[in-house]
């Protein structure tokens, strides 16, 4: 059971089911005909079970984890029939998603583990980054927290311009200099002016570009390090914006910034315009990092504060299908 079940209403619950509902469609199809006609878990029930996954864009690494573990329930009972593969596979789903540490653990609407508490969102551009920071805010304010935004993606004038369209929208002050400035001063501002206003959440957008890693691992770094002559134990999260609709190139990008800087939290966006949701699955197998929150829809309500319950019962929940 996830951390938030108790905060996951039933809005949220079916934001989730419909964003997923193009995964749920293409994998559920995949697995009722991989156990159609059987009474029990056969090496072919397992090989279809096995593309299942792999077209659902769960990766071949993921894959082949979940399948050798089933294999090995298998081996262990000698019996298992198609209902008790589906609990299986689903507590195997589950098993493979990351829980945030409880020093981490937060929804938009429980106290946070620090004030102001920083949060550092980082990813490529064109993955719905400031996006998500526009939502974030929204969804912070309307749980009642005062919310501070940081344009320290001073490189392209339109991230700065998209942001302050988002701070206007949602009702929430922004730091922000010229295009060109340096982003560290950028974040050195937000991060007084965080302090100075009591701000609760504080949202700093950075810079995506990836051709130089070693450039944006320098740059990230002197964010960091102005932000602690502030806020010493800040930032408090490193918030990696992933698009869910690109499947195993999230994966990529992951590998990449992950290289460069100390993720500690995932946000997956887009996931209710792909059949790929199991790319939720691969990022967590690989990088062991949590997934925090998911985008299932373009409302501002439809970022969710991730729970890897509802999200596998999502995937499973035949009624909604």
């Amino acid at each position: 059971m996830g951390l938030f079940n108790k905060l996951f209403g039933k809005k949220e619950k079916e934001s989730l089911d419909q964003g997923l509902q193009k995964t749920k469609e293409g994998f559920l199809s995949k697995i009722t005909k991989a156990i159609a006609g059987k009474s029990t878990v056969d090496e072919e029930v397992l090989d279809n079970l096995e593309e299942a996954l792999v077209g659902a864009d769960v990766g071949i690494e993921t894959t082949v984890k979940i399948i050798e573990r089933i294999e090995k329930r298998v081996a262990k009972d000698k019996y298992m029939n198609t209902a008790e593969l589906n609990r299986q596979l689903q507590e195997e789903m589950e098993a493979i998603l990351v829980d945030a540490p409880e020093a981490n653990s937060y929804a938009f609407d429980t106290p946070l583990p620090a004030k102001p508490y920083i949060i550092l969102v980082v990813g490529v551009n064109g993955v719905g980054k400031t996006t998500t920071i526009g939502k974030l805010a929204y969804n912070f304010k309307k749980a009642g927290k005062q919310v501070l935004l940081g344009a320290a993606d001073t490189f392209r004038a339109a991230a700065v311009d998209q942001l302050t369209i988002w701070s206007e929208r949602v009702g929430v002050p922004i730091v922000k200099q010229d295009m060109g400035s340096d982003p560290a001063a950028v974040a050195f501002d937000t991060a007084q002016s965080a302090v100075a206003r009591q701000s609760e959440v504080v949202l700093i957008d950075t810079a995506g570009r990836l051709h130089n890693k070693a450039h944006l691992m320098e740059e990230l770094s002197k964010i960091k390090r102005v932000i602690q002559k502030v806020i010493p134990d800040a930032p408090h999260e490193v918030l990696l914006v992933l698009d869910g609709s690109t499947g195993q190139n999230a994966l990529e990008q992951a590998k990449q910034f992950t290289a460069a800087t100390d993720v500690s939290a995932l946000a997956i966006t887009k996931l209710d315009g792909t059949a790929k949701g199991g790319v939720v699955l691969a990022i967590a197998n690989q990088f062991k990092i949590p997934v925090k929150f998911i985008g299932v829809g373009e409302k501002m309500e439809d970022l969710l504060v991730f729970d890897k319950h509802e999200f596998v019962d999502s995937l499973f929940n035949l009624e909604k299908s």
